[in-house]
């Protein structure tokens, strides 16, 4: 493949992939569910903490 051939690949298909995954990550996030999954993961870091 020369350089044009792949420039033309990055600018199109590239463009769609990158979008179709920041739309799966939006909507990942925002899926019903999450927020549980998200207050268990913000609390690992004080899991280990003594309250004295």
């Amino acid at each position: 493949m020369d350089y044009n051939t792949m420039r033309h690949f990055a600018d199109s298909w590239g463009l769609l992939g990158m979008f179709l995954f920041f739309l799966f990550v939006v909507l990942f996030a925002f899926r019903p569910g999450s927020k549980q999954a998200a207050d268990a993961a913000k609390a690992i870091p004080f899991k280990d903490e003594n309250n004295d």
